[in-house]
């Protein structure tokens, strides 16, 4: 039993360790790779855990999520939620599996400000119908070493609101 415990607690180390020590630099080295690895770190099926250390990793520390909806009174109303409080919300609320893929993207920079329309689509699924569409408003910020997300800002076609054409069309830049 003894030995059992030593080795549970040295694969827990093991584990712990090489956790701590992954390299998402790859992620925040374009703009290209820091909107993939949003899209893909919150995408996968129902129960298998993502990597919110990769999906933090991706933010600056005063970093904000702000998702628009409808309230009861179908007002639109927003909330604002750092990264932690978004993945506490994730794991609390999304019970089915969750796809989110980019569609369409419009980008625009200047100096160290680079802002990006990016049109997605939602599924329950990886090949599963699309359950809502909308753009995330997504606000970087570029340093010499990295791309950093200062806000993302959405809203979805579930508002009421269609996706207009030009949004639609075109290529991911």
């Amino acid at each position: 039993m003894k030995t059992l415990i030593v080795l549970f607690l040295s694969l827990l180390a093991t584990s712990s360790s090489w956790a701590q020590s992954k390299d998402y630099s790859k992620d925040v080295a374009s703009v290209d790779a820091i909107v993939g690895a949003l899209y893909d770190v919150i995408s996968g099926e129902a129960g298998v855990a993502r990597d919110w250390d990769r999906f933090k990793n991706l933010f600056t520390a005063d970093a904000r999520l702000i998702p628009t909806s409808k309230n009861q009174e179908r007002k639109i109303s927003y909330a604002t939620l750092t990264p932690s409080d978004y993945t506490q919300l994730f794991e609390s609320r999304i019970a089915t599996g969750f796809y989110e893929k980019e569609l369409n993207r419009m980008t625009d920079a200047y100096g160290t400000i680079v802002h990006v329309f990016s049109t997605y689509e939602t599924r329950e699924s990886k090949e599963g119908p699309v359950t809502n569409r909308g753009i995330n408003s997504i606000q970087l910020l570029k340093t010499h070493e990295r791309y950093y997300i200062m806000n993302i800002f959405w809203c979805g076609e579930n508002t009421g609101f269609l996706l207009p054409d030009h949004y639609l069309k075109g290529k991911i830049e």
